[in-house]
């Protein structure tokens, strides 16, 4: 089974698709999807569906649901057959690929992929190289994760209550993803490639204080020191206007190692290791020299 939720729902048994159009069971899907070869609870689908005010029929509305998915995989399994996949394919039931267990369902992957998993596992391994020091690696493997992203998670999917927060974790992880990468790229040196993406990254996340951190010092060893410097007041604009915050104080260090450079001498802001399982913002983190 292929599983791609990192932007359109795409779920595949046999190499055909079993994505259903109608928004309900899409939304039984995809949550479905994303927690593949794991139980979810009766519970979690109807609070998904009806946000905590399900009908009374909710259960066999559900199951109306389930058998749905389970047509649309006997087709996908079918077709698969007919067009000589593995020899196993042939032998799959639906109910062997959407298990109704106790308390719940299961979408069973048989070993297939999933985009979540890919992006979690090569994100992971690109925080470990960041933290040894090889950031060559580090930077690739970063690129590979969110290459992985096609769009925000369940671009087309009418979201409930669980596929809200599920969506809003993925997008912090991808943000911290693209934090770490940019953090390995300012290591080698890219900090003048970096200035077109940061500067659409500190448009769009407008209190991040530690892409404001990276845009600063890309601009800095830039030679641009003065702009560096209006972005730190923008910044501090932003926060006291709408949050009613000062910047940090290693942000306000890293202000004050500015005015004191010349732009040809990067600041010397001391950094400290990375914090990969901190939330994007909240690490400490800055990019080093």
């Amino acid at each position: 089974m292929q599983i791609d939720v990192l932007g359109t729902l795409d779920v595949r048994a046999g190499g055909e698709s079993i994505t259903p159009t109608a928004p309900k069971p899409r939304q039984v899907l995809a949550l479905l999807a994303l927690h593949a070869d794991q139980v979810v609870p009766v519970s979690a689908l109807i609070d998904e569906l009806w946000a905590g005010r399900p009908p009374r029929s909710a259960r066999t509305t559900l199951q109306t649901y389930v058998l749905q998915l389970r047509d649309l995989i006997t087709l996908a399994l079918e077709k698969g057959a007919s067009d000589a996949r593995p020899e196993g394919l042939s032998r799959r039931r639906a109910k062997d690929v959407l298990v109704t267990l106790p308390g719940g369902y299961m979408l069973v992957s048989g070993g297939g992929t999933s985009d979540v998993r890919d992006f979690e596992r090569l994100a992971g391994t690109g925080y470990r190289a960041l933290d040894a020091g090889d950031f060559q690696g580090a930077s690739r493997l970063l690129r590979e994760a969110l290459a992985l992203w096609t769009g925000p998670a369940f671009a087309d999917v009418q979201t409930g209550a669980r596929l809200e927060i599920e969506a809003r974790r993925l997008e912090e992880s991808r943000l911290c993803a693209l934090d770490q990468r940019i953090e390995a790229d300012l290591r080698l040196g890219r900090h003048r490639e970096l200035l077109a993406e940061l500067t659409a990254l500190t448009s769009r996340y407008r209190t991040h204080e530690n892409l404001h951190a990276q845009f600063m010092l890309a601009l800095h060893r830039s030679g641009r020191r003065g702009e560096a410097l209006d972005i730190y007041h923008r910044l501090r604009g932003t926060l006291v206007r709408d949050l009613g915050l000062e910047p940090s104080p290693r942000l306000r260090r890293l202000q004050q190692s500015i005015l004191k450079a010349t732009p040809e001498a990067p600041p010397t802001e001391d950094r400290q290791p990375p914090a990969t399982a901190s939330l994007p913002g909240e690490s400490g983190m800055w990019p080093p020299r």
